[in-house]
């Protein structure tokens, strides 16, 4: 994580964090426009959130995974 933090500029740390909140984008869209995968995402996430945020965000993916074929 930390070197990819180090190839990324604040700003598209931000971005992927406001693309991953949002339940319009999905990881494969998220990784087509930054290069980054499903798992680095995450690892962003849980460095950029604080620990509670993180484990509700991962919640609410995995929830909505569970009810939509398609969904992150």
């Amino acid at each position: 994580m930390a070197s990819l933090s180090n190839n990324l500029s604040p700003a598209q740390l931000s971005e992927i964090v406001e693309m991953a909140l949002s339940d319009h984008i999905s990881f494969g869209q998220i990784s087509d426009q930054h290069n980054v995968t499903p798992d680095q995402v995450k690892a962003i996430m849980r460095a950029q959130l604080k620990p509670g945020s993180y484990r509700a965000w991962r919640k609410r993916v995995r929830d909505f995974g569970d009810r939509r074929e398609h969904y992150k």
